[in-house]
């Protein structure tokens, strides 16, 4: 008897709004004007734009302008309505914050690092910076002064995204090591959560609290929807042994066991779910686990594969394809708009509402 085929479901997608060309650089940050057809751009070369749409449908520039706060290129440019202030930071390793009212320069800090990330709550007067080094440095700012709070560091290469969010008081950082790091802040205990769901390293964050989704976009292209509405695991801390955990056969350092048992010795692997050291025949199946961020399929012990249920492997991500490696997002909630900005010199606008929701 023939096995009843069953289409499948027709998976939503962003829709593609509007295009932005006609840039000679590739466009560093760019926002959504609220509640405007319009956008902000700030370019390699340190120009300003303002795009308004006009009734033939086409962004066409109508203020162009020169930022001199940094030496080099511009990296990433917040506006703080609440405090008037304009936090930017860049290529010369340092961050700065301007009265948005006068222009006047507030206040500076020195980088250790190029800094690449920038978030700010304006509870608390927080700023949280990352940089090139892979480091997220707190910093207390007042109107002409800041203080160093504290600094922490979570991924093994350079970070290459902040997202902050101020009710659940959690912080994402997003690296060129292709992973993201939840951390919470505001709990106090030193939670960090991973997500791996990119093949290259992560551009851009974004939170939607109203439905508890992270957007992600990274130079892979990809455009991943992370559902956070549900209860999430920390990755397991990678074990140190000098034979396999599971079979107790010698790691290929192990001179006294090789010798003593006549064995040649073995290639350590770690499994991804239980953190055991482990040889590759102990360690041969995949699996996804989604809850502990691996979307892909990882390495994992023979043990934990079959333990493993189909409910642990459902993904908890959607995954989506913008066609243009992405250098910058942004995302405006009010009407569920992304902005991708990529190397190809183009700014998309996408609506994001059949997918965050």
């Amino acid at each position: 008897m023939a096995a009843e085929i069953h289409p499948r479901p027709q998976t939503r997608k962003p829709v593609l709004l509007s295009k932005i060309e006609g840039f000679q650089d590739v466009v560093n940050t760019a926002v959504i004007i609220p509640k405007e057809d319009g956008v902000i751009s700030v370019s390699q070369d340190r120009t300003i734009r303002v795009w308004l749409k006009r009734d033939s449908g086409q962004y066409w520039p109508s203020v162009y302008h020169t930022m001199p706060a940094h030496q080099g290129g511009v990296t990433v440019v917040l506006f703080v309505l609440e405090m008037e202030w304009v936090l930017s930071t860049g290529q010369d390793k340092s961050f700065t914050w301007h009265c948005s009212e006068s222009g006047q320069q507030l206040g500076t800090y020195r980088t250790t690092a190029w800094v690449s990330g920038l978030q700010f709550d304006v509870e608390t007067r927080h700023a949280f910076v990352g940089d090139h080094s892979g480091q997220v440095t707190i910093l207390k700012l007042e109107q002409d002064n800041c203080s160093l709070v504290t600094t922490f560091k979570g991924h093994t290469g350079n970070v290459t995204a902040l997202c902050w969010d101020p009710v659940q008081r959690v912080l994402f950082s997003g690296s060129s090591d292709h992973s993201i790091i939840m951390w919470d802040i505001g709990g106090r205990k030193g939670t960090a959560i991973e997500l791996q769901g990119h093949n290259d390293k992560v551009q851009g964050l974004c939170y939607a609290p109203h439905t508890r989704q992270l957007i992600s976009c990274g130079s892979d292209g990809g455009i991943v929807i992370w559902n956070m509405d549900v209860t999430r695991q920390e990755t397991p801390e990678w074990l140190d042994s000098d034979s396999c955990q599971k079979c107790e056969q010698p790691f290929f350092w192990n001179f006294k066991q090789m010798w003593d048992s006549k064995k040649i010795g073995l290639r350590q692997h770690h499994c991804r779910k239980c953190g055991q050291a482990v040889c590759g025949k102990c360690s041969s199946k995949r699996s996804t686990i989604p809850l502990m961020g691996f979307e892909f399929e990882v390495r994992v012990c023979d043990s934990c594969h079959d333990s493993i249920t189909d409910e642990e492997r459902a993904p908890t991500a959607t995954f989506h394809d913008s066609k243009h490696s992405i250098v910058h997002m942004q995302y405006e909630p009010t009407r569920g708009w992304l902005l991708t900005s990529g190397t190809d010199k183009i700014i998309k606008l996408w609506d994001m509402t059949p997918v965050v929701s």
